[in-house]
């Protein structure tokens, strides 16, 4: 195919998502037309699977500039910039909006199964950037498609493949055959049903990110009305000041929240932390009750139900003919992975990246937004609402404008590496710092600890 008629392809952009509808926006802007395939039914399917979840960034912060250009000559009203919607306002007020106005260039339950050079595979290098991409899509009765596009943007995100239980990355030995006590999501406790679930049960809760804190939370306001309801909270590390987040000092207050109101569930004795625990197995006992079961074989019994909250990872299966540069550790662009990479730090600032990050040996091959992180944490909206601004300039041939990337994100409040594995985080300032425990240890904050436990304030 001659490069004239490449040019007049459309952009792939993968996921109707937050940041897959702004950079259909931002493409059209620039005069560049898109095609958004989206597995789910609906706009942002991914986003009202957490409907009952707000935010901790503000309307201010997800509704995007050139999103916002196309919806205001329909009479959408931009909601108040201070208010932190839910997941389910963000969708309602904005999201659907959006794909309502990009009409038939987002397209639904169309699956995207293989992305390639037209004529190649990843070996051959003839000609390779002068061909366009070949996109194989499948629709839910079993048909496919084969479609040309002049670039890919993927912004598929990584909420369909969740982090499994096992401390090794691969799922616990049992964790597949208790699937059935087993949930990868913060539970909706309005929903009846899922409240019947928890209410009066003991429930592990796995991780240590803002998911964790948020189930947490909710499970200690259940404890309040429904005797018998209690949480384990299941961390890999020992417990430090950083703990909990950055509290007070997180530039998002409400970040900052979510990890008081976890403290205050441990603290009040809603929850009891198991500090040390790195799950190898899940075993079922004959009265259905689970139990998990560390490397060292520390034991956790008699629960009912396990939440594993332990992050996401990207789905790379579909982009295996492409030639993409990945960190080896994250799965994120090397020259993105580290800026972002955990082992390194857990501030939350980081450095302002576009096109130039986010690009691949692959011509025009972009992932963005949280797949762009790969398995990192502390994605926000406004990072992927940058990069796909600086994308959509740099398939314009505005080199000037991609490379012009100026973003500053709200600190956590913590700073350190090791924020998310087993190592405890090296504290700042006068809080020292204490040692992650010799054996894993069940503790309840506020109370006196064996072993010389850290206290949520960093002192040892």
């Amino acid at each position: 195919m001659n490069p004239s008629a490449t040019s007049d392809l459309p952009v792939l952009v993968i996921g109707a998502g937050p940041i897959g509808l702004a950079a259909a926006a931002h493409l059209l802007e620039r005069g560049i037309e898109p095609l958004v395939l989206e597995a789910g039914p609906r706009a942002a399917d991914s986003v009202r699977s957490w409907s009952h979840v707000r935010l901790f960034s503000p309307w201010a912060e997800v509704v995007d500039p050139a999103a916002e250009k196309l919806l205001t000559p329909t009479g959408w009203t931009r909601p108040d910039g201070e208010a932190y919607p839910t997941g389910g306002d963000w969708v309602e007020q904005y999201l659907q909006p959006l794909a309502d106005v990009l009409g038939g260039r987002v397209r639904y339950e169309a699956r995207v199964t293989g992305v390639a050079r037209a004529g190649r595979d990843r070996i051959v290098d003839a000609g390779r950037d002068e061909q366009p991409f070949t996109v194989h899509v499948e629709y839910p009765d079993g048909s496919e498609e084969r479609l040309l596009v002049r670039a890919v943007v993927d912004a598929s995100g990584t909420w369909s493949t969740p982090n499994p239980l096992g401390a090794n990355g691969l799922p616990a030995l049992g964790e597949r055959t208790a699937a059935d006590r087993i949930s990868y999501r913060i539970p909706d406790l309005r929903d009846p049903a899922v409240r019947a679930r928890y209410a009066g049960k003991r429930t592990a809760v796995v991780g240590t990110g803002a998911s964790a804190f948020t189930a947490l939370a909710a499970l200690a306001d259940l404890a309040k009305e429904e005797p018998g309801t209690h949480a384990v909270w299941v961390l890999r590390r020992g417990i430090t000041g950083s703990t909990f987040g950055g509290g007070t000092a997180d530039q998002l207050p409400a970040r900052g929240a979510l990890g008081l109101a976890a403290k205050k569930a441990v603290d009040d004795g809603h929850a009891d932390a198991l500090t040390g625990f790195r799950t190898a197995a899940v075993e079922r006992a004959t009265d259905g009750k689970l139990t998990l079961v560390s490397e060292d074989g520390t034991r956790a019994d008699g629960l009912d139900e396990v939440v594993v909250l332990t992050g996401l990872r990207p789905d790379l299966s579909f982009l295996t003919e492409l030639r993409l540069a990945l960190d080896d550790r994250l799965q994120a662009p090397v020259a993105l992975a580290p800026l972002i990479d955990p082992n390194q730090h857990s501030c939350g600032t980081v450095y302002p990246h576009g096109a130039n990050e986010l690009s691949h040996p692959e011509k025009d091959v972009h992932l963005v937004g949280m797949k762009s992180y790969g398995r990192a944490p502390t994605f926000l909206a406004m990072t992927g609402y940058e990069q796909v601004r600086s994308v959509a300039a740099h398939l314009a041939g505005d080199l000037e404008a991609a490379a012009r990337v100026e973003l500053t994100l709200p600190e956590t409040g913590v700073c350190g590496g090791a924020g998310l594995y087993d190592a405890p985080v090296q504290e700042q300032g006068d809080g020292g710092c204490c040692g992650t425990p010799a054996a894993p240890q069940l503790i309840t904050l506020g109370a006196p600890a064996a072993g010389g436990s850290c206290s949520s304030e960093g002192g040892c």
